[in-house]
């Protein structure tokens, strides 16, 4: 089973209504909690974390969990308002977001909210996003990534981090970048897309930038480098690194909405749904099985690009795209 922990919003998507003119649809959305949508139609368990609204933006965020097969038990609800993201959506170029978060229930998810210990069954935790640049949120998943990393056999939990970068929330970039630093020490999985690292990094370039996330501590290093594909680096037990590349799959694209959540999502699931969800298997990962994971996370990511918003496929569509 696979935790995901941290924000769930409502994108206010444009929307032109003839004769009306233009305005917005709301969506339910935010990188982990997208995520989670995307493992659970995948058909993998799923759990998510977090504190959401009893508001009806609160509800619809729920309903769409439960729909998708998405274990609920671990969240908190409140009447604090749900989070608003409004998008600007431009042809050739990624999504714009401003976000209303002030007092919100998701941002004032605490470390009083954290369960004392996670249900056995629990192999993975993925966390990132706008969550980590607002307390007491990111104190709080800070908190738990460090309670569970400290487990030292090969059963201990797997942990993925998605930073998905969003600039305008970040009023400090160098102290952005150490606090960064720090949850990379705990990560099993570094999943950063080419854009984050040009924040992230600027100027150091993709393979600098990749073998110092690598050289931090992490098993695997992953970016997006939208359509051009994706990239894996591994490191070895014995201290080589297995670089591995796989192309997207040429479809037509609608909007980019949700592309990294949804392959951060399948790359998880094809781990855990072939056995490898372990310290010992990711180690242990050919050329060829790190392949078919990158292209099964590039075709499902490929595929939500062909349709608006953030509309992860299940797993059938997945096998069936070749």
């Amino acid at each position: 089973m696979i935790l995901s922990c941290g924000e769930a919003l409502i994108d206010m998507v444009p929307l032109h209504v003839p004769g009306r003119g233009d305005g917005f649809l709301p969506c339910p959305g935010g990188s982990p909690y997208n995520t989670a949508i995307a493992i659970g139609r995948l058909g993998v368990p799923v759990r998510f974390l977090s504190r959401l609204s009893t508001d009806f933006f609160g509800e619809i965020l729920v309903d769409r969990l439960i729909q998708n097969h998405v274990g609920i038990d671990l969240i908190r609800r409140t009447d604090q308002n749900s989070t608003l993201a409004f998008v600007k959506l431009e042809k050739g170029k990624d999504p714009q977001y401003i976000f209303y978060t002030e007092g919100a229930a998701d941002r004032s998810f605490s470390p009083e909210d954290l369960p004392g210990k996670l249900p056995p069954e629990i192999k993975c935790i993925l966390f990132g996003s706008i969550a980590l640049t607002m307390e007491p949120s990111a104190s709080a998943i800070e908190s738990l990534i460090a309670r569970e990393a400290g487990r030292d056999s090969d059963s201990a939990v797997i942990i993925s981090l998605d930073p998905n970068v969003r600039p305008f929330m970040i009023p400090d970039q160098k102290a952005y970048v150490r606090r960064f630093e720090s949850w990379v020490r705990y990560v099993t999985i570094a999943k950063i897309s080419e854009i984050d690292f040009d924040f992230i990094y600027p100027g150091l370039g993709l393979e600098k930038s990749l073998e110092k996330i690598l050289g931090m501590g992490p098993r695997m290093a992953l970016t997006t480098l939208g359509p051009k594909g994706a990239l894996a680096l591994l490191r070895k037990d014995g201290g080589s690194v297995l670089r591995v590349s796989a192309p997207v799959v040429d479809l037509p694209v609608v909007d980019t909405i949700g592309a990294g959540d949804t392959f951060h999502g399948a790359f998880l699931s094809w781990l855990e749904l072939r056995g490898k969800m372990s310290h010992s298997a990711l180690a242990s990962l050919t050329e060829a099985e790190l392949y078919d994971a990158l292209y099964f996370a590039n075709r499902a990511a490929s595929l939500v690009c062909s349709r608006q918003g953030a509309e992860p496929p299940a797993l059938e569509e997945v096998d069936a795209l070749k």
